[in-house]
């Protein structure tokens, strides 16, 4: 159910597919770089103006170098690197307090950051910047080290980003700012609020306000005519829940030979560019970039069709959010709102438990609004509403049944249980979802099983970093002794929100 309306974006600062037109597209398409989003990170010599100028020139000349060209005019990044210290037989979280400051960064003036005040840790390797719902799992292993004070400067940073944009990018880049991403932030000014007391709510409070006004743009308009408006859906029920958008119709900068090739291939599936493009930006947003409970076709990413769908975790957060919102305006001087934002949280409560609660697989589903019915993929987005305490006991026993027969491995809970080649399916696992699930069965006795879960990954953790010196961004769960694989790019180090889920695993 497409919104055929497109709506422009105008960031502070240009993208660099924006900037450099037709020098970008030759640069991406002719594989200068082995991963886009190193041009799309570069940092140009001149004014963007004149390197095109010279290239509309220089280009025609019989011995030109489109390669020699771009190392002429551009400061090519390097990947982020953490292993080249690494002693194999330190403990793994004495590794990782040594990793923090090689992790931290301040942002530097350059042709795609977004400028922040205050120092952050970055994932590692290709991922050079702020990265949003990456940073409150990092910001657990930070809480635990001790680490208060980045804490703070991360915060007072994406504060920054919604005083400035409206809201969170993706991460601190201009070809991220037509996205968010899971929005975390709430959980993190809590995180914030049990080091530094209750005024943080206060202080933050109008950042989530405005946080929330993003992702709840345009509620006003939906009706029978109009069912959903950017990221907002208006269910058969008539409640209004939320899905992932993102207004641009374009390939994304920072892979952008994948997403031209793709819709490319998607020809035969009668999809057009622009609906694909935004399906796959929207994929983005969700973090789960990519993984088949966005696919018509499981086996086919073609079939993508993500604005379609209600995700379950989203509206986990934004419940989060809104009983966040109710708290810190009942901590406030003004305080008649808390109320609101209160029966707001149990409005999108009911709607989640009576539209996202499958009750022939007793598990909570995506929806799919193109078949008014629930997605075929269980993913651990099903653990969310536990996370929340928004199941109840009856539902959340069946959702632990699922767990416990079906995701749990022998290194951890697999993301979803369809082995679909993308990197957030079978039989991959990730830190994030480690540390939901953990948490989730936590919250309704189910400690055995949480025990278990948490054992298994920490020694799947420990294996690797002894065999490699590295925390990975991801790893395989079923076969430890595999490498994790799929996805756009190689399987990264570093790596943030691993070591931030290890570190308090540890200690809880």
């Amino acid at each position: 159910m497409e919104d055929p309306q497109v709506y422009s974006v105008v960031p502070a600062i240009l993208p660099p597919d924006q900037l450099f037109g037709p020098l970008f597209h030759d640069v991406q398409m002719n594989h200068v770089f082995d991963d886009s989003i190193t041009f799309a990170d570069c940092f140009p010599k001149r004014s963007p103006e004149e390197i095109l100028s010279l290239y509309e020139i220089e280009k025609h000349k019989k011995d030109f170098d489109l390669g020699e060209f771009v190392d002429e005019y551009f400061e090519i990044p390097s990947p982020i690197k953490c292993d080249y210290e690494s002693d194999q037989q330190l403990p793994v979280t004495e590794h990782i307090n040594k990793v923090w400051p090689l992790l931290t960064r301040k942002s530097q003036e350059n042709c795609s950051m977004l400028p922040v005040p205050k120092s952050y840790v970055v994932p590692g390797a290709r991922f050079r910047g702020l990265y949003y719902w990456d940073s409150y799992f990092t910001m657990l292993g930070l809480q635990c080290a001790g680490e208060h004070g980045l804490i703070r400067d991360m915060v007072e940073n994406f504060a920054h980003l919604i005083d400035t944009y409206g809201h969170i990018p993706n991460a601190n880049r201009s070809y991220y700012i037509a996205r968010s991403q899971p929005p975390f932030f709430a959980k993190m000014v809590r995180l914030l609020a049990e080091i530094d007391g209750p005024d943080v709510f206060t202080k933050y409070l109008p950042h989530m306000q405005k946080e929330y006004n993003y992702w709840m743009g345009g509620y006003f308009r939906l009706s029978d005519r109009e069912k959903c408006f950017r990221r907002v859906f208006l269910m058969p029920d008539d409640s209004i829940l939320n899905r992932y958008w993102d207004d641009l119709p374009a390939p994304r900068p920072e892979s952008y030979v994948e997403d031209v090739e793709m819709a490319h291939s998607s020809a035969s599936f009668g999809v057009e560019p622009g609906i694909l493009y935004r399906h796959i930006r929207a994929a983005c947003e969700s973090g789960w970039d990519f993984t088949c409970r966005w696919f018509r076709d499981e086996t086919k990413m073609e079939t993508i069709h993500t604005t379609d769908i209600v995700p379950v975790d989203l509206n986990c957060l934004l419940y989060d959010l809104e009983m966040t919102l109710s708290q810190a305006y009942g901590h406030s001087a003004f305080s008649e709102p808390s109320d609101y934002f209160l029966e707001k949280a149990e409005k999108r409560k009911k709607a989640l438990l009576e539209n996202l609660w499958d009750d022939d697989r007793k598990f909570f589903m995506d929806y799919d609004s193109e078949a008014n019915n629930p997605t075929k993929i269980m993913s651990l987005a099903g653990v969310f509403p536990l996370f929340f305490k928004i199941a109840t006991e009856e539902q959340a026993k069946h959702v632990h049944k699922h767990i416990k027969e079906s995701f749990l491995k022998r290194g951890g809970v697999v993301s979803s249980l369809h082995e679909s080649g993308q990197q957030w399916d079978y039989p991959n696992g990730w830190a994030p979802m480690q540390y939901m699930t953990y948490v989730a069965l936590r919250n309704y006795g189910f400690d055995d099983t949480a025990e278990e879960l948490k054992r298994r990954w920490i020694a799947n953790n420990d294996k690797v970093f002894k065999e490699t010196g590295k925390m990975m961004e991801k790893y395989n769960v079923v076969d430890p002794d595999t490498e994790a694989g799929g996805g756009e790019y190689p399987n990264q180090d570093g790596f943030g929100w691993t070591n931030g889920v290890y570190l308090w695993l540890k200690n809880n």
